[in-house]
């Protein structure tokens, strides 16, 4: 039997299995993945980006993990030998609408703590020659980095600790009882004293496993991206992000530098019709009837009519898509958009009809289940990771786990998530 039972090999997974361990270091922990390995799904479909924390409310988790985050990312990455490039975001404002909508995102910012410069439509153009706009805001901290390395890493500092990685162990069951959870997996029955769940687009059918309402559905969105030719790979010095519309619950269509050298454009955010739908053919019936099955599903769908066939349309006419990013970079031209993978959000929405908009965590006696993380979730990993053994502390209280009670290491070194 395993004092922990961790389920999901992405970055939040890993690297809570990394935190877990550190700091509780005789522990039997078994991380299980249903893939061939880590980073199959959100983190290795993503784009990238260490985020600095722009858009997200003042005192919410999303704000204070980012912040940490951020910082957290970058000295993993310095300590395990990961490249990255503190490249800055770039807010470009196009219209004198934007730039009222700007004046918020400085206050916002300015809330987050976050250092920020304003600039106006010379200053803009000198950092950025081919991008036009009335003004723009930089954000030096934001950066890039390959999500898929920082979690092999972490992966190899977990084993490396004594932890246990399963992969092709896809959950189809799990019992909680009064000593533990048992999970039922294609590979084998595993049971641990406690379970943590990290499981992205199918978290609320783990939490409903156990027969616990969630209060949520996972919806999936479809991220749509195109990648620059590689004649346009210098094109920008910085992140560009458009100034998001309040309305919209989505950023819009960025350019993106990646750390392999290339600019992608995107993403989009149209309706998926399976769970892992990556691509515009993948349907899956039971995911479809689920998600039009779901009142709060329909609720968003209603609310957001409009917004979501343009972008079905767009998603359909690359012309469309094209004239969201002319906005600020009028040079680009529909053969300059090159094919390159999809990602797939995993979005919980409540049964009300309201995108839940902070990341979320629903736990049980001996369970705790990451529900909601959408981004900044990757730049938020390591300090999720110490929010969830920090639950984990609170769980172990009074348990005994076969016959033994489990000690924290003693550890002079800071917390990963405020390095």
């Amino acid at each position: 039997m395993y004092d922990f039972v961790i389920v999901g090999g992405g970055i939040i997974g890993m690297s809570t299995a990394m935190q877990l361990i550190g700091v509780y270091p005789d522990a039997r922990i078994v991380l299980l993945e249903k893939e061939v390995g880590p980073a199959c799904h959100q983190t290795g479909h993503n784009s990238g980006v260490i985020h600095a924390g722009v858009y997200y409310t003042p005192g919410s988790l999303k704000a204070k993990f980012c912040l940490e985050g951020n910082r957290a990312t970058k000295a993993f990455c310095d300590e395990n030998g990961i490249r990255y490039d503190t490249c800055g975001k770039m807010l470009v404002a196009t219209s004198e609408l934007e730039m009222q909508r700007m004046r918020a995102l400085w206050d916002r910012t300015e809330a987050n703590g976050l250092e920020r410069y304003w600039l106006s439509a010379e200053e803009l153009h000198e950092r950025e020659p081919n991008i036009v706009g009335l003004g723009g805001i930089l954000v030096p901290s934001s950066g890039i980095v390959s999500y898929t390395e920082v979690t092999q890493a972490m992966s190899d500092r977990f084993r490396a600790a004594g932890g246990e990685i399963v992969y092709n162990a896809e959950v189809t069951a799990l019992r909680e009882h009064a000593q533990g959870v048992i999970v039922t997996t294609t590979a084998g029955d595993y049971e641990g004293s406690n379970l943590i769940t990290c499981s992205g687009l199918m978290a609320d059918r783990l939490v409903k496993m156990l027969g616990v309402d969630p209060g949520f559905i996972i919806c999936p969105f479809r991220g749509e991206y195109f990648r620059l030719a590689p004649q346009h790979n210098h094109i920008v010095n910085h992140l560009i992000y458009p100034i998001p519309d309040p309305a919209m619950p989505f950023l819009g269509v960025h350019l993106t530098r990646m750390i392999d050298g290339s600019v992608t454009v995107g993403p989009n955010a149209v309706l998926a019709f399976k769970r892992e739908g990556y691509r515009k053919r993948d349907i899956s019936l039971s995911d479809t009837l689920e998600i039009f099955g779901s009142s709060g599903i329909r609720s968003v769908m209603r609310q957001n009519l409009k917004s979501g066939l343009d972008e079905m349309k767009n998603s359909l006419c690359k012309g469309g898509y094209l004239k969201r990013v002319q906005k600020y970079c009028p040079s680009l031209t529909k053969q300059d958009l090159q094919p390159y993978p999809a990602g797939v959000r995993a979005q919980a929405v409540s049964p009300d009809g309201k995108l839940i908009d902070d990341f979320l965590f629903v736990t049980t006696a001996r369970s705790i289940h990451v529900c909601n993380a959408p981004s900044p979730a990757a730049t938020s990993a390591i300090p999720i990771g110490t929010h969830i053994v920090g639950k984990v502390q609170a769980l172990l209280a009074g348990q005994t786990h076969n016959g033994r009670t489990l000690t924290a290491a003693i550890n002079d070194k800071p917390s990963l998530a405020t390095v």
